[in-house]
């Protein structure tokens, strides 16, 4: 007999399981490197470091991983709306009395250490929606209606973290295309958002009369290359419209850098198209990033021997920038070994979430892969340089207990329901 109630069992992918554990330790004694000092001779169980405070919340994690899997399966479909209508209240609860932390009132701080982040969480509330949504029958993403409602449980919280000035945590929330993409999602809307986020780079790095006899002559190319019965008056239209459409996208590229953005953020996307724009300020985070990466080489300094740890060049480097840590002291070969780690877990949820029987599981499951991998794509580029510093963290190794908490949460809600698949296939 199967052991379906058993939350220990051979049920939950210990795979998975592993891949996970083999992060977080990873994380955990990194960040003891990044804050480690040779003259304070600080232990790993101190709890006045982030390593000790990070230890307590894996601790803590680890109560949250065990409630996950004793509950019913059923209880997170059935109380998937309840929980995102909780967390837009809590979103806007926080704009009014959150606690401002390097600029963004998006924290509750309860006494002198303890700080929550909603805008980690509501990631999980929407990827439960989104799946209990899509999960009801007759659901179609090549429906307008739908695709509005989808729409509005994406960017609803979207505006809210926001207006908190969050702007790198409202930007993960692009990660779930990749599952709508997977249940049906018409090819054309991701790849009109990827035209756009690549003429928007293009526009900041070559001459705007460069970027618009690109466009004419990929226009052209294009009418040329259709069947005759295709080459209709209308399509001609279609096609000059979307030429005036592209070409009008680009010349409001600048308005928007130097109007709309905050100059935080105007000074992030500078030092993206030239890092050496200015190496002492704006660009000191990256350059410091890169050199500290880049001195590891081959096979890094050693476990805690990072200089440029030691020497705090690396600001936020238990944090946003645990890359950098983990470059410096292993070298190119521990760099690989934890981007292996992370696309051997991305690769495992995915395949998991293909073999489920409900729809509620899959889709849920692709959301997990995507906010995954939406996050190490981005944290691991920003520390060297591919990508604007948006200061969203690495999964599983950055410091912070809204960030474990809630990609914990994520993922074993989705071995939680994965362990269902597999007790009824041993029935």
């Amino acid at each position: 007999m199967a052991r379906n109630n058993d939350p220990f069992s051979q049920n939950i992918d210990w795979l998975t399981l592993l891949l996970y554990l083999g992060c977080v330790t990873m994380g955990w004694l990194n960040v003891y490197a990044a804050v480690y000092s040779p003259e304070d001779h600080t232990s790993l169980f101190d709890m006045t470091t982030n390593a000790g405070k990070q230890m307590m919340w894996i601790g803590t994690t680890v109560i949250l991983i065990i409630c996950i899997l004793v509950v019913n399966h059923t209880f997170f479909d059935t109380f998937a709306f309840v929980f995102y209508g909780l967390m837009i209240l809590t979103l806007i609860l926080v704009l009014f009395a959150g606690t401002n932390i390097n600029g963004s009132r998006s924290w509750f701080k309860f006494g002198s250490s303890l700080s929550i982040q909603p805008a980690e969480f509501a990631k999980v509330a929407t990827a439960l929606a989104l799946a209990k949504y899509l999960d009801v029958p007759g659901i179609n993403l090549s429906k307008q209606k739908d695709l509005m409602y989808i729409g509005g449980i994406i960017v609803l919280p979207c505006i809210l973290i926001l207006a908190s000035n969050e702007t790198g945590s409202t930007l993960v929330f692009a990660s779930f295309v990749i599952m709508l993409y997977r249940e049906g999602l018409p090819g054309w809307i991701p790849a009109v958002g990827i035209s756009a986020a690549a003429l928007f780079v293009l526009a900041l790095v070559f001459p705007k009369l460069y970027i618009f006899i690109g466009i004419v002559a990929l226009l052209v190319l294009i009418i040329l290359l259709m069947p005759r019965y295709n080459r209709t008056i209308t399509n001609f239209l279609a096609m000059g419209l979307v030429g005036i459409v592209m070409i009008g996208y680009v010349t409001g590229v600048d308005f928007f850098v130097n109007n709309v953005l905050q100059k935080h953020q105007r000074n992030r996307i500078k030092v993206l198209v030239d890092p050496k724009i200015d190496p002492l300020g704006v660009g000191w985070n990256v350059t410091q990033a890169k050199i500290a990466i880049g001195s590891g080489r081959l096979q890094g300094k050693g476990f805690l021997e990072g200089t440029q740890t030691k020497f705090d060049f690396v600001p936020e480097q238990s944090t946003d920038f645990i890359f950098c840590t983990i470059g410096e002291e292993h070298g190119f070969v521990g760099a690989l070994v934890v981007i292996a780690l992370f696309i051997g877990l991305i690769s495992r949820i995915v395949i998991l979430a293909e073999k489920q029987r409900s729809k509620f599981a899959r889709v849920y499951g692709y959301c997990v892969a995507g906010i995954i991998f939406f996050h190490v794509m981005i944290n691991i580029g920003m520390t060297i340089g591919l990508m604007p510093v948006i200061g969203i963290p690495l999964p599983f190794f950055s410091y912070g207990g809204s960030s474990l908490w809630s990609f914990s949460i994520l993922l074993f809600i989705f071995l939680k329901l994965d362990s269902r698949r597999t007790s009824l296939m041993r029935r």
